[in-house]
């Protein structure tokens, strides 16, 4: 069963990882955002949490396709993401990565159009202020390289925390972010991105762990060949399971946490 872990280029040759890929209609490819999509989704699966009657809670869901394939198993969605005005002040609109409505969720189909409509709702969200009303609602959450974006180390540690809130007892939390490789004393901190080093990771553990949740990590990195390249801006490698972001280099590390 797959813990909480580093994107390691091993992955895209198991079973899982093709399984995945299947679901979500995506070619296979060494890309660390197809290697989140593919680990939340197997995540969830793994834990029984994809199938009707169970509710989850999208943060920063962008046009990611996860919604649509989570409905298309009969799981009701709340996906969510940041309001317009924001999205746009930080960039998301013009890079076409934020969903204006509904539709945007489900653009590729991978989920019958009335069933989509049916289980899936669309809401913003601000995840540093999380709306107290989806408190114990749901059996899963999920973010693909979200809280990264939420303004310092910090506050994605205090997400991290607070989002747990939002399952039932039995619940399951699958967050990615963005993992130093290079540094676990300094990093990049700024108010539109940073990356967490071991540290920072090491903290948000002890935290969920001392509030009686339930997560083990493995940080083994990889040594393959193509998690030996480090992709360089604008990142038009098809091999980009590591970029320099900075004078770091970093790559994708996924979390997953239980609420007993």
């Amino acid at each position: 069963m797959l813990q909480s872990q580093l994107c390691r280029e091993t992955d895209f040759t198991q079973p899982w990882f093709i399984q995945a890929c299947v679901k979500l209609n995506e070619a296979m490819r060494y890309h660390r955002k197809l290697w989140e999509w593919c680990y939340i989704y197997e995540a969830l699966r793994q834990r029984g949490k994809l199938m009707p009657f169970r509710r989850g809670l999208g943060f920063g869901v962008g046009k990611e396709p996860l919604a649509a394939a989570f409905a298309s198993q009969g799981v009701e969605i709340v996906a969510t993401d940041l309001d317009v005005e924001r999205a746009k002040a930080q960039g998301w609109v013009d890079t076409n990565q934020h969903a204006v409505g509904l539709a945007d969720l489900n653009e590729r189909g991978l989920c019958d159009p009335h069933q989509f409509q049916q289980l899936v709702t669309h809401e913003s969200a601000d995840m540093n202020n999380i709306n107290p009303g989806y408190t114990g609602q749901f059996d899963f959450t999920w973010s693909s390289c979200s809280f990264e974006h939420l303004g310092s180390i910090e506050h994605g540690k205090r997400f991290i925390v607070n989002q747990m809130k939002c399952l039932r007892p039995g619940g399951i939390a699958v967050h990615t972010t963005e993992y130093n490789l290079t540094s676990n004393v300094d990093t990049l901190e700024a108010p539109v991105l940073v990356i967490f080093r071991n540290q920072d990771i090491e903290a948000m553990v002890a935290e969920l762990r001392s509030e009686g949740y339930r997560i083990t990590v493995d940080y083994t990195a990889g040594a393959g060949p193509f998690e030996s390249y480090v992709d360089l801006p604008p990142y038009n490698n098809p091999v980009h399971l590591r970029l320099q972001l900075g004078q770091y280099v970093s790559t994708s590390i996924g979390l997953i946490i239980e609420k007993l």
